[in-house]
């Protein structure tokens, strides 16, 4: 979850640091730091909260050195505090380390630890590794490495200092990203590639139990046995400016205003090969991802379902090993994730593998450890950079892939004939243009969130695919609003959910789908007669029907029924927004939260 990055170079390495963690930031803000190496000596400035916190500390008193680390921090074990903050060292200063990841034997660790008079500063799990390595010296840190980390029980990614070696930045991982930028005379270290945009694209990815030596003059990298492997560079094509807010005040209404190019890129890069296995032969599909990426998958199981008439069954990814899985060579397993490093999701793509299913990764990022490992069957979005902790193009364009793996399926099993294979395809394609006209009316969901922003409680209903939208619709509010929202299947409401309804209660109803719409009417009609105030999703064809049920009503173009859901994401989308930037909160950075979770 925490941000990593490092510099060696000839230039001052706090300005690279200090500009990387901003980028990086989205990782975790709950408090920052970083490590220079200056003539021999490592220096170390750090503060809780927000970056900017660290920034005014480092203009006020800078750190010289031509080599660093730095460290964004979402908290794991230990309060949010500069005490917690990273990086740390041992007790002579020889060593400064930054972490992502768990440490799960940190108490053993640190009770064996004290005992050899080790004596601890912070409560977190990441200060066992810094006093171990110090604990294990032998005069090079690539060997005490090699034993320090086979000792180590989770996840990490790590960057080191030492001065006993000044002109060198260490680094390890093991189930936690870590990225090596090479750029001629000068390295740099990240956790993510959005960090390296400006300075380089050629990106070394470190893999599970390997260690990274960076100097000025170039990279090393060795396997666990201390074999040097020969470098593997992948070069990044990604905008630089998909990286910048470009003029808008948010990340998030930027990658809103997004999608449709996303949509239009998607579409255009599909590759229908990418099944481990014929068609026919598939028993079933198991889709397992987490929080957003769950919800286009619960999408993904209505649409894969009614088309190719395969049994889909969709689980939250870190509940998964947990049910004891049925799993066989004839079943397809398909894992999503936005970063291709969700925690859960991997253990679950290497459980189901483990199981002797085939497995399949959805994922927006090229080169991340979900895409290596279930190579060479990738679907990759195109959603470009996404750097908003709550997801909204790389959601749309997961929706859209599992969309175009529901027509390939279905064609290939005899399900669906090429005529209409083909008109949903064309109806895809529409998709882009017909976005653009409802990001034109954000003036009245702004206006209509200027109006609803203090309410408790919000509601979310719909039937069929409506229902896993709202779903969707729900998280983003809660996630980014502080709103308590609930998403529930319209015909449940009279099985208890409608007695928390009163009068003013705000209540969205998503209403796409013309062969449940009297259903819903019924539904919306319900929720009217006890004082709610209803917000109507629906497409232009049915606003007519809901008209005089309704408070307010927001069309959305005619489509496809099963594309719809595609389309009244968007409001969605900037209604949550709206709403929270009305509330004051944090739209990039909500508390507690990160965009990419590396930690189970």
């Amino acid at each position: 979850m925490c941000g990593i990055v490092g510099y060696i170079g000839s230039s001052s390495a706090q300005s690279f640091l200090l500009e990387g963690l901003a980028r990086l930031e989205y990782r975790g803000y709950d408090s920052a730091g970083l490590a220079v190496m200056e003539h021999g000596h490592i220096h170390t400035l750090k503060a809780a909260g927000r970056l900017e916190h660290l920034a005014q500390k480092a203009a006020a008193a800078p750190l010289a050195g031509c080599a660093g680390i730095g460290h964004t921090r979402w908290a794991t074990h230990g309060e949010p505090s500069e005490r917690n903050a990273h990086p740390h060292t041992d007790p002579q200063g020889r060593f400064a380390l930054v972490h992502n990841g768990i440490i799960e034997n940190h108490a053993d660790l640190r009770g064996m630890l004290e005992q050899h008079g080790f004596i601890f500063r912070s409560d977190t799990d990441t200060e066992v590794i810094v006093h171990l390595i110090a604990h294990l010296w032998d005069g090079s840190l690539l060997s005490t490495l090699r034993q320090a980390l086979p000792r180590l029980h989770g996840s990490y990614a790590l960057a080191l200092l030492c001065v006993h070696e000044p002109d060198a930045i260490f680094c390890a991982r093991k189930d936690s990203p870590l990225v090596i930028g090479l750029a001629g005379d000068a390295q740099y270290l990240t956790s993510d590639i959005p960090a390296l945009l400006p300075l380089t694209r050629e990106a070394e990815l470190l893999q599970d139990g390997e260690i990274g030596v960076l100097r000025r003059e170039g990279v090393c990298v060795y396997d666990a046995m201390g074999n040097e492997r020969p470098l593997r560079p992948l070069h990044v094509d990604w905008d630089v400016t998909a990286a910048e807010k470009d003029g808008f005040p948010h990340f998030m209404l930027k990658e809103i205003h997004e999608e449709p190019t996303a949509l239009h890129r998607t579409l255009a890069a599909w590759s229908p090969d990418q099944l481990p296995m014929t068609a026919k032969s598939i028993r079933t599909l198991t889709i397992v991802a987490c929080g957003t990426a769950y919800h286009a998958g619960v999408i993904g199981k209505y649409v894969i379902e009614q088309l190719a008439r395969l049994p889909v069954t969709v689980d939250v990814a870190s509940e998964f090993r947990y049910r004891q899985p049925i799993l066989t060579a004839n079943d397809l397993f398909l894992a999503i994730s936005q970063s291709g490093e969700t925690a859960d999701t991997l253990a679950a793509l290497r459980e189901a593998r483990k199981l002797g299913a085939q497995v399949m990764a959805l994922t927006n990022v090229v080169g991340s450890t979900m895409a290596r490992e279930a190579a060479p069957h990738v679907l990759y979005t195109h959603a470009g950079p996404e750097i908003a902790v709550a997801s909204t193009k790389a959601y749309i364009t997961q929706v859209e892939t599992l969309l175009l793996l529901a027509l390939e399926l279905a064609e290939k099993r005899g399900t669906l004939s090429k005529d209409k294979a083909d008109q949903l395809r064309a109806d895809l394609a529409h998709l882009s243009s017909l976005s653009e006209t409802l990001l034109n009316r954000q003036e009245v969901i702004a206006a209509f969130a200027r109006r609803h922003c203090g309410h408790s409680h919000v509601f979310y209903i719909g039937r069929g695919v409506d229902y896993a939208l709202a779903m969707e619709a729900s998280l983003k509010l809660k996630e980014i609003s502080y709103i308590m929202s609930e998403a529930y299947a319209a015909g449940e409401l009279k099985h208890g959910t409608i007695a928390l309804i009163e009068k003013g209660t705000l209540v969205c109803a998503l209403m796409t789908q013309p062969h449940l719409a009297d259903k819903m009417l019924s539904n919306i009609k319900e929720v009217k007669a006890r004082g709610a105030t209803v917000l109507a999703i629906c497409g232009e064809s049915l606003c007519n029907r809901v008209s005089a049920a309704a408070d307010e009503i927001w069309p959305i173009p005619d489509t496809e029924p099963l594309l719809a859901p595609l389309l009244a994401a968007i409001p969605m989308q900037l209604l949550a927004y709206h709403i929270a930037v009305c509330r004051g909160c944090d739209v990039d950075k909500p508390r507690n939260l990160a965009k990419s979770v590396t930690v189970e």
